[in-house]
């Protein structure tokens, strides 16, 4: 299966972290939606995202050594750009978006209930997580 992919994300308190080239990043507590697409295996790329010991890779896999994966949500279409444009809640700068013209892939939200119905909105399905990764 081929698709787009959001990651919701807990960070449990505040931290500051390094990402990459883009360097020290500051993360505030609270939930992040990170949207990714994978053409070529959405459930490999998903398995990589919920490993816990992994080759780091994307900016996402920076983060998630310091927070965890709460829910995945998929569409099967290629729209991650699409998506990430759509999304009205504050961002980290060029944040999983290396590959486009998009200012971020990675957005907040104190809230996770807000983030969700986001989500939900414009028609991702929910992902079943098998916990033994």
């Amino acid at each position: 299966m081929k698709g787009s992919y959001i990651l919701i994300v807990e960070v449990k308190r505040n931290t500051t972290t390094r990402i990459g080239k883009l360097g020290m990043i500051h993360f505030k507590k609270g939930y992040y939606a990170y949207v990714g697409s994978a053409l070529n295996g959405l459930e490999k790329r998903i398995e990589h995202h919920l490993r816990h010991k992994k080759r780091i890779h994307w900016h996402i896999d920076y983060l998630l050594q310091k927070a965890m994966i709460r829910e995945v949500w998929y569409k099967e279409e290629g729209e991650e750009c699409s998506m990430a444009n759509n999304f009205s809640f504050p961002s980290i700068k060029n944040f999983g978006c290396s590959d486009c013209k998009c200012k971020s892939h990675l957005f907040y939200s104190p809230s996770y209930k807000k983030l969700v119905n986001a989500i939900r909105k414009i028609g991702m399905k929910k992902y079943e997580i098998c916990h033994s990764m």
